[in-house]
């Protein structure tokens, strides 16, 4: 049974496909809204939380999940989602948990927005380096031909270029953006939630026949990334603030991106869909936790 999830197809039409990827489109504009040039040029003024919150993120994160991957054996279809996940930038919602927790909220936004331009190389380059290192996974690449090239134009057209276009009318329409950056920002997310609800239930057979598979890898593989986060903070001996922001930033990921990759390339692979659509409810529910842990709790910035 744990296999034949490789073997399941989710049922996802092309209409719904483009929904999809208008959808994230839109989660980018809006998360662009709040963006500036700043944010960027924080990597100037706080290279060392920086660095950090990127090696966790980009490199760390990526190979220790092919480290679980190889530790536990999933089904390669599984597997393979799991890759995908950790090789996506950190998701919108990041940026929320991090002010809630009492984090460094310039930092979350810098790393949002600094791993989310980065997405367009450090995703497909990720995801394929590591599927590739590991026998099962890299049996399915080849069955799909995936072509790399055709991974980084989707993520420049439904992540890059939504960025730079909401930070375009940030600039230019401040008063604008002010009066229309909460309702799309609250409107995209309810339409992603819907979205992921809807992916789910109309497949829900398979949802209730695997759950305990996906279930407990999801749970395993977010505490994963979250550990990671802190850990590397605390090794580099960051402050409260800035832990508390990389440990969000590398336990919230853009599973929405994810999504987009599986079905459009993968056609709705069943392991990997599922495994990407419970990160994408799991995140939130990981985060809300953790930040409501942290935000009754004072923090000190790095010095």
């Amino acid at each position: 049974m744990y296999e034949n999830l490789d073997h399941v197809v989710l049922s996802f039409n092309r209409e719904s496909l483009l929904l999809l990827n208008a959808c994230i489109a839109l989660i980018m504009f809006g998360v662009a809204l709040d963006l500036k040039i700043d944010h960027f040029k924080y990597l100037l003024k706080s290279p060392k939380a920086i660095f950090v919150g990127l090696i966790s993120q980009l490199i760390l994160l990526p190979l220790l999940t092919f480290v679980l991957v190889y530790s536990l054996e999933p089904s390669p279809s599984m597997a393979l989602g799991m890759m995908l996940v950790a090789a996506c930038p950190g998701g919108n919602v990041s940026n929320f948990y991090a002010s809630l927790s009492n984090g460094n909220v310039a930092l979350s936004v810098s790393l949002t927005a600094i791993t989310s331009s980065l997405a367009f190389l450090a995703t497909p380059l990720n995801f394929m380096f590591w599927a590739n290192q590991y026998a099962p996974t890299a049996a399915i690449l080849q069955a799909v031909e995936l072509d790399i090239l055709d991974v980084i134009i989707t993520v420049v057209f439904i992540l890059v270029i939504p960025l730079s276009l909401g930070m375009y009318v940030s600039k230019k329409f401040p008063n604008t953006t002010l009066k229309i950056a909460k309702p799309i920002k609250g409107l995209s997310i309810v339409i992603f939630a819907g979205f992921v609800v809807g992916a789910l239930s109309s497949n829900f057979d398979h949802f209730v026949n695997y759950i305990l598979n996906f279930l407990a890898l999801v749970l395993i593989h977010n505490a994963l990334a979250l550990t990671t986060g802190f850990s590397i903070s605390k090794v580099f001996q960051l402050g409260q603030a800035e832990t508390r922001s990389i440990t969000i930033e590398t336990g919230i990921q853009n599973s929405g991106l994810a999504l987009v990759i599986i079905f459009e390339y993968f056609n709705g692979l069943g392991g990997m869909a599922i495994i990407a659509a419970w990160w994408g409810v799991w995140h939130l529910i990981s985060g809300a936790i953790i930040s409501w842990q942290w935000s009754s709790r004072p923090s000190f910035a790095v010095r």
